[in-house]
C-alpha cells in the first residue's frame, strides 16, 4: 500500500510489481481503490511520477465513482465464475461461428477468464480471451465484444481499418463501446 499526496488530498494506492508487466498500468475501481501496476524493476519515485503525471485523470474517474457511493457493489466470486463460465463459452462460440462467417479469420483457442477490467482480449498466437461476465450482457453488447476481438486477428491494433472492419458489422460499434467504457451496461433479461 502507498500513499501520495496531491491537490490537498492524501490518496492511497495498491502498488502491484508484476515480472509480466511491461509497462505501468492504473486502474481506478467502482469503490474508489487505486491499483498500479509496474514492472519489477521500476523504482517507486518512477511510480510517483507516472501517478502525479495521471492525477488529473485519476481524480475525474474517483470524482465520477463517488455518485455511485450508498449504491451496492456487485463482488464477483469464484462460485459466480463456476456458475456462468459454460454459459459464456457456449454464448461466445455461438457468436463467433455467427460472425466469422462475415470476416473468415482463423484463430486458435478460446478461453473465458476472470478478468477484473477487460471484457475480452486476443494475443498474437490467436487465442480469444472473454470475461465470464460477458454471459450477463445484452445481445448487442456481447456482440461488439467477440467482433472487437475476431477483428484484431486481421488487425492487431486500433488503427481506422480495424475501426472500419468491427463497422461493417457493428454500425453502431461507438455508442456501445462508450457504453461499456462508462459503466452503462444493459444486462440480459
Amino acid at each position: 500500500m502507498g500513499q501520495i499526496r496531491f491537490e490537498n488530498q492524501m490518496l492511497n494506492y495498491t502498488l502491484r510489481k508484476s515480472k509480466r508487466a511491461r509497462r505501468m498500468r492504473l486502474a481506478v475501481y467502482c469503490d474508489g481503490s487505486v491499483t498500479v501496476t509496474a514492472p519489477l524493476y521500476f523504482e517507486d519515485n518512477i511510480v510517483e511520477r507516472f501517478i502525479r503525471e495521471k492525477a488529473s485523470w485519476l481524480l475525474s474517474k474517483i470524482e465520477f465513482f463517488k455518485q455511485y457511493q450508498g449504491f451496492p457493489i456487485i463482488v464477483s466470486s469464484k462460485k459466480d465464475y463456476r456458475k456462468y463460465k459454460d454459459c459464456a463459452y457456449n454464448l461466445v462460440l455461438e457468436k463467433i461461428e455467427q460472425f466469422n462467417k462475415i470476416y473468415q479469420v482463423s484463430y486458435n483457442k478460446i478461453n473465458i477468464k476472470n478478468q477484473k477490467t477487460r471484457w475480452g482480449s486476443c494475443s498474437r498466437k490467436g487465442n480469444l480471451n472473454f470475461n465470464y461476465k460477458i454471459a450477463l450482457l445484452s445481445d448487442e453488447l456481447v456482440d461488439y465484444i467477440v467482433v472487437h476481438e475476431l477483428c484484431h486477428l486481421k488487425e492487431f491494433n486500433h488503427s481506422k481499418r480495424f475501426w472500419a472492419l468491427v463497422e461493417k458489422t457493428i454500425p453502431n460499434y461507438l455508442e456501445l463501446k462508450n457504453n461499456l467504457r462508462n459503466n452503462r451496461v444493459t444486462l440480459r433479461k
